[in-house]
C-alpha cells in the first residue's frame, strides 16, 4: 500500500503548501490521533514556519513510531528538537544530498546520533540497540524482604519466583542493550485508586514514568492497558485453586456404583425367578412320597414348602453364607448349583470394583460455582493481588465465594501463607488459591508421592498469562521486546 504523504515544500518547482499554515495546530493534533503505518510526513526547512510545526508536533508526539518524516535541511538546525529512540526522522542535506537518520537516546542528550541511510523505505528502528550506557529504570515487586539477598542463588524459590527470574533476564536485557541499571522495589503490581484515579505500586511506576520497564511480569487489565503496552510472556504463570479430589464417596453411593443399573435390575429379577422356581420345587418334592419319607428320615431339618424358607436359601446364597436345608430333587440341586455359582461370580465381581471405587476421587468439581457449593473450604494466599481480585469481585459466583468462604461475616478471612495453605490442601477437603509455581514447589517438598493423584485446579480468574510492562509509547518498546 503507497504511503500518505503530507508535505510542507516551498521550491520553484513545487508548491504544495497546507492551507491555512495558522490552523496547522488543529490539523496536526486531528492527523496524531490516528497516525497509520504509511504516513510519510515531508518538510523543507527553508520555508517559513517549518520550525514552529517541528516543534508543535514534538509536542503532540508525532515523531515516535510509526509516522515517518523526511526533512530537507541541515540537521543542526534540528538540534533544539527531542527525536527519540524510536523516531523514524530522516535528514537530506541539499548541499551533501545525503540522507541520515537521527535520534537521542534522551532528552538532556545534545547532539544527534546519526545513521546514514540509503533507502529510508526499508530501514528499522531494531538495529538501535546500543544504548551507550544510558540508564534505563526497571521496577519490580517483592512481596518478602529476604528475597532481594537471594536474588540470583536460587534459594526460596517458591518466593517471588517470578520476580526472580525476570531479574536475571532483564539484566540480560540490559547487556545486550548496552545499557545502565537502575531498578526500583515495590511491594504491589499496583493497582487503581478509586478516588484519585492514580496507580500504585509497579504499575504507577510506569504511569508516571518513573520506570521505563516492569521487571515483574502482571496480568493484562483493561485499566492497565490505558499507560501500558505488554511486549513478552517470559514464563507461564497462572492463579488458581488447587484441592484433593474428594472420594467418590462423598458426592455419590459408592455400593450401587459397582454394577450399572441394568445389570442390578437383570440380578433382582433372576433371584425373584430362582425363589419362585425353588418353591415350586420344593412344593412338588413334599407332594411326592418317595421324596417325603426321605425328607422326613434326614438328619438335617428340612426345606419346607414356605416361602420364607426359600426366601433365607436365596439369601444365604446371596450373602455367600450359605444354608444347611436344600432341595432333595435333582431340578432343585441343579437350579441351587446354578444359583451359587451365579451369585459367586457376581460377589467376585462386586467386591473388585468396590475396593476400587472406595479408593477413586470424584470427578464432580469442575467449576466455581460446584466449588462454591461443595463442603469443601477455600483458602488463598496472602498476597496483594490476591486481597485485589477477590475483595473487588463483582461476577455473582466470584462475590460469593468470597463473602460465604473466604471471609464469612464475624469470621477470620482465610488469608495465609502458601505453606499453611499447601498443608491443608494435605489434609483434604480444602481449597487454596495460589500461583501455581508458588504452590507445585511446596507441594513437591510437602505431599508423599500418592497424595499428589488427586490433585485438581480450578481458575479463578480467567487471565492471560503475565506479560513484561513498557510504558506506553515507550521509545524502548520494539528494541525491548525484540531483546
Amino acid at each position: 500500500m503507497p504511503p500518505k504523504i503530507t508535505t510542507y515544500i516551498c521550491s520553484k518547482q513545487q508548491n504544495l503548501l497546507w492551507k491555512n499554515l495558522s490552523k496547522y495546530h488543529n490539523y496536526l493534533t486531528k492527523v496524531r490521533q490516528t497516525v497509520p503505518t504509511n504516513q510519510l510526513f515531508i518538510i523543507d526547512l527553508r520555508c517559513e514556519n517549518s520550525m514552529d510545526i517541528l516543534k508543535q508536533a514534538e509536542k503532540l508526539e508525532m515523531f515516535k513510531s510509526p509516522a515517518k518524516w523526511l526533512i530537507y535541511g541541515d540537521a543542526n538546525q534540528l538540534l533544539g528538537l527531542h527525536f527519540g529512540l524510536d523516531s523514524q526522522v530522516f535528514v537530506m542535506n541539499p548541499e551533501s544530498e545525503r540522507t541520515i537518520a537521527i535520534y537521542k537516546y534522551s532528552s538532556t542528550q545534545t547532539d544527534f546520533v546519526q545513521d546514514y541511510v540509503e533507502n529510508y523505505a526499508d530501514f528499522s528502528i531494531v538495529k538501535r540497540t546500543n544504548l551507550m550506557g544510558n540508564v534505563v529504570t526497571t521496577s519490580y515487586v517483592i512481596t518478602n524482604e529476604d528475597s532481594l539477598k537471594h536474588l540470583v542463588d536460587y534459594r526460596n524459590r517458591h518466593m517471588d519466583a517470578l520476580s526472580k527470574l525476570n531479574y536475571i533476564l532483564a539484566n540480560i536485557l540490559m547487556d545486550y542493550l548496552n545499557a545502565t541499571r537502575k531498578f526500583i522495589v515495590r511491594k504491589s503490581w499496583g493497582y487503581k485508586n478509586v478516588t484519585t484515579g492514580v496507580f500504585s505500586g509497579m504499575a504507577g511506576d510506569l504511569h508516571t514514568g518513573l520506570a521505563d520497564l516492569a521487571g515483574t511480569p502482571l496480568f493484562i487489565t483493561p485499566e492497565r492497558m490505558e499507560f501500558i503496552d505488554y511486549i513478552a510472556a517470559t514464563t507461564p504463570a497462572f492463579m488458581k485453586f488447587i484441592f484433593r479430589a474428594p472420594p467418590l464417596s462423598y458426592v455419590t453411593n459408592v455400593f450401587t456404583l459397582p454394577f450399572d443399573s441394568a445389570v442390578w435390575h437383570y440380578s433382582f429379577v433372576m433371584v425373584a425367578i430362582v425363589v419362585v422356581f425353588i418353591y415350586v420345587i420344593v412344593a412338588w418334592e413334599w407332594r411326592e412320597i418317595k421324596f417325603r419319607n426321605t425328607i422326613v428320615d434326614h438328619p438335617t431339618p428340612p426345606l419346607r414348602p414356605n416361602f420364607f424358607d426359600v426366601l433365607m436359601l436365596e439369601i444365604g446364597a446371596i450373602t455367600q453364607q450359605g444354608s444347611d436345608v436344600e432341595p432333595q430333587s435333582n431340578a432343585g440341586r441343579i437350579i441351587t448349583i446354578f444359583t451359587l455359582a451365579t451369585l459367586m461370580f457376581l460377589y467376585t465381581s462386586y467386591s473388585a470394583n468396590i475396593v476400587a471405587l472406595l479408593q477413586s476421587t470424584t470427578n464432580s468439581i469442575q467449576t466455581l460455582e460446584d466449588l462454591l457449593h461443595s463442603r469443601i473450604k477455600l483458602g488463598v494466599e496472602d498476597i496483594i493481588y490476591g486481597h485485589y481480585y477477590f475483595e473487588n469481585a463483582k461476577e455473582p459466583v466470584r462475590k460469593a465465594i468470597y463473602e460465604q468462604k473466604v471471609a464469612p461475616k464475624g469470621q477470620k478471612p482465610n488469608f495465609m501463607t502458601a505453606e499453611q495453605g499447601i498443608r491443608k490442601v494435605q489434609e483434604g477437603f480444602f481449597a487454596f488459591h495460589v500461583e501455581l509455581h508458588t504452590g507445585y514447589n511446596l507441594i513437591s517438598n510437602i505431599f508423599q508421592e500418592g497424595e499428589k493423584c488427586g490433585l485438581k485446579e480450578i481458575d479463578y480468574e480467567n487471565f492471560f498469562e503475565p506479560y513484561i510492562g513498557i510504558k506506553k509509547r515507550s521509545p524502548y518498546k520494539e528494541i525491548m521486546k525484540i531483546g
